[in-house]
């Protein structure tokens, strides 16, 4: 099993960035995805969720990031996806995408079987 992030770099405050997760080794559909994020002596905190497939597509979002960040996925290519745009100094942490075979959303880290190695994003002021 798999979790690969990419897409992290350097922008400045207002611009934009997509991270994107290749997943592996496990039945992508069959899964809800997520992204969360860290900063150090911080907890890892939830940023967006999508539902695993079969039937309606649902997604959310912290509210620090609504309106602001997109997440998609693309079953096709079992890669999830997480369009950051309007972004803040504050959005600076490293990114991890997450996968759970929960139907419903879930905030915490611990319901996540599957992790991805994380992609920095700084933000800079």
């Amino acid at each position: 099993v798999q979790l690969q992030a990419s897409g992290g770099g350097l922008v400045q405050t207002g611009g934009s960035l997509r991270l994107s997760c290749a997943a592996s080794g496990f039945t992508f559909s069959n899964y809800a995805m997520a992204w969360f994020r860290q900063v150090p002596g911080k907890e890892r905190e939830f940023v967006a969720f999508i539902s695993r497939s079969g039937g309606s597509t649902y997604t959310y979002y912290a509210d620090s990031v609504k309106g602001r960040f997109t997440i998609s996925r693309d079953n096709a290519k079992n890669t999830v996806y997480l369009q950051m745009n309007s972004l803040k100094p504050e959005d600076t942490a490293v990114y991890y995408c997450a996968g759970s075979r929960a139907y419903n959303i879930a905030y915490s880290p611990n319901s996540y079987d599957y992790w991805g190695q994380g992609t920095l994003v700084t933000v800079s002021s």
